[in-house]
């Protein structure tokens, strides 16, 4: 019995003290090797020479991803040296009493702000003022309008920020981690993206960092965010990215990468860096219920700021190409009242008088499915794809038009002023409304004395419901006092008897539902019109 035991001990005992001997060989070999390190280190202090260390160059770009197992100490240090707390002033009247900056929290709007810090004390912000005495309205006092955040980004002292922590500033204060100050100058600002280039005076050999690339970042991936919240400059907070291309619709170019880094007022024009220590996006708002970090905020992507630095940099202004359109998106309902088996592209609610649109052949129904190439799977992606154009270049377009898809060419153009967007005003003869009993609702054609009732652009045409019947078609499908009818099932309208003869037309064809396009408000857009 014990002979067998031996049997199956001793191999096993032979086994270990094999694996043992081993080990031992493996660890002294690394403690060899450690030793032999701290000896070189130690001659190489001992002589006088430097052990080689990254070079302090003025581009702080790292060469290798850091990870968070390794913590994230040597990624701050090598890009926080570019990274500033941007303080603005500014000439402003005296007011009399008043709460600024109050919320409004029954406003969800009011939850996305723009984390910019306008006092340097939050709990200052609900405070009544002071009555300031009397004075001569020409008088002006020099007050804080806030502090901010920046990054550098060339040698000679360009600095991105954004647009909003600049805007109204008559002086600039640059501050540099290191306490150095600069006067700054606007070298340009892009209020529909949020984002200023400043330029600080008599800079050279500044530290900068450079740009990466957001398109190849993944939900998931980690990211470091530095700024300047509530005046603590040189914070950092890391965390990761919670989605892409999310649209809160605060612009036309709405595409930021939201995060869950805790980033707060202050924040706004700092820097979000990836693991190799690139700008991927620039820190812009936030979504808060309080006025704090939640853990979502949002970035505007480094693929869409280069462009707009770019054209800052180099002229002092953004130039963007311009269609003529307004759009709206294809709903469930939209898509089969326009005989489309997908909710894909974006439908054209306007086509602009005297614009490339109207020009390249574009009509009010369009699907855009494609421009240059590129396909408009949403509506937001068309206004994207239209400012990455040149202006005055040719680009092809496809349309869903009338069941089928139809090719166009469509030659851009530089975006309009306000006062040309405005358009000329008209002139039109007073006119008696008109019941249309199959519809439930008293219509009008359109007058000046009307246009400024309802407030009503003067090159807006159609039909005003003037009234709706209760139970009618129109009630039904939600027509209100107020609004235009511009177009009936694909038929543009501007008398009452064009909506009864288009209304009875596709009431004959035994059509459940038609497109009706209708202005509400400041906007134009498509609604799916139930005939049963």
């Amino acid at each position: 019995m014990i002979k067998e035991v031996l049997k199956q001990i001793i191999p096993a005992a032979k086994w270990l003290m094999v694996a043992g001997a081993t080990a031992a060989v493996v660890i002294s070999v690394q403690v060899s090797a450690d030793d032999e390190d701290k000896d070189k280190a130690t001659a190489a202090v001992a002589d006088g020479t430097s052990l080689p260390i990254s070079e302090p160059a003025a581009l702080l770009a790292p060469s290798n991803s850091w990870t968070p197992a390794n913590g994230f100490a040597d990624l701050i240090e090598s890009v926080n040296p570019a990274v500033v707390h941007v303080s603005t002033s500014g000439y402003i009247k005296r007011r009399s009493t008043s709460r600024r900056g109050q919320p409004d929290f029954n406003d969800p709007r009011d939850f996305f702000r723009r984390f910019f810090e306008g006092n340097p004390f939050p709990d200052e912000r609900y405070r009544e003022e002071e009555p300031e005495p009397e004075q001569d309205d020409t008088e002006r006092d020099t007050r804080p309008l806030g502090i901010g955040s920046g990054f550098i980004i060339s040698d000679d002292g360009y600095v991105v920020t954004n647009h909003h922590v600049i805007d109204k500033a008559d002086e600039i204060v640059v501050t540099l981690p290191n306490g150095d100050e600069y006067d700054a100058v606007i070298t340009g600002s892009d209020p529909k993206t949020d984002l200023a280039l400043l330029k600080l005076k008599s800079a050279n050999n500044m530290p900068y960092v450079s740009w990466g690339d957001d398109k190849v970042s993944r939900v998931g991936d980690w990211v470091l965010a530095i700024g300047n919240p509530f005046g603590l400059g040189g914070s950092a907070s890391t965390g990761i990215i919670s989605a892409l291309g999310r649209d809160i619709r605060s612009g036309p170019y709405d595409d930021f990468i939201q995060v869950d880094a805790a980033i707060n007022r202050g924040n706004s024009g700092g820097p979000l860096f990836n693991m190799e220590g690139k700008v991927i996006g620039i820190n812009s708002m936030i979504y808060s219920p309080s006025g704090g970090s939640v853990g979502i905020g949002f970035a505007i992507p480094s693929s869409l700021a280069q462009g707009v630095i770019s054209q800052l940099q180099d002229s002092g202004e953004v130039e963007r190409s311009w269609i003529g359109v307004e759009i709206g998106e294809v709903t469930e309902d939209l898509a089969k009242a326009f005989e489309r088996d997908n909710e894909e592209g974006a439908l054209v609610s306007r086509v602009r008088e005297d614009s490339p649109a109207e020009r390249a052949g574009l009509e009010q129904g369009d699907i855009i499915l494609s421009f240059n190439g590129k396909e408009i799977k949403e509506t937001r992606n068309l206004p994207r794809e239209v400012a990455k154009s040149k202006v005055g270049k040719t680009y092809p377009l496809e349309v869903w038009r009338a069941g089928k898809k139809k090719k166009l060419k469509i030659t851009t153009e530089a975006f309009p002023s306000d006062d040309e967007l405005a358009g000329n005003p008209s002139s039109r003869e007073e006119v008696e409304p008109k019941s249309d009993e199959q519809l439930g609702a008293e219509l009008s054609e359109l007058s000046d004395e009307l246009r400024v009732r309802y407030r009503l652009p003067n090159d807006v045409e159609g039909v005003l419901v003037m009234s709706v019947e209760r139970g009618g078609l129109a009630a039904k499908n939600e027509l209100r006092r107020g609004d235009v009818i511009e177009q009936f099932n694909r038929v543009k309208v501007t008398t009452p008897s064009d909506v009864a003869e288009a209304l009875q037309e596709a009431i004959e064809d035994d059509r459940e539902s038609v497109p009706v396009l209708i202005r509400r408000g400041r906007s134009s857009g498509y609604i799916p019109f139930d005939l049963k």
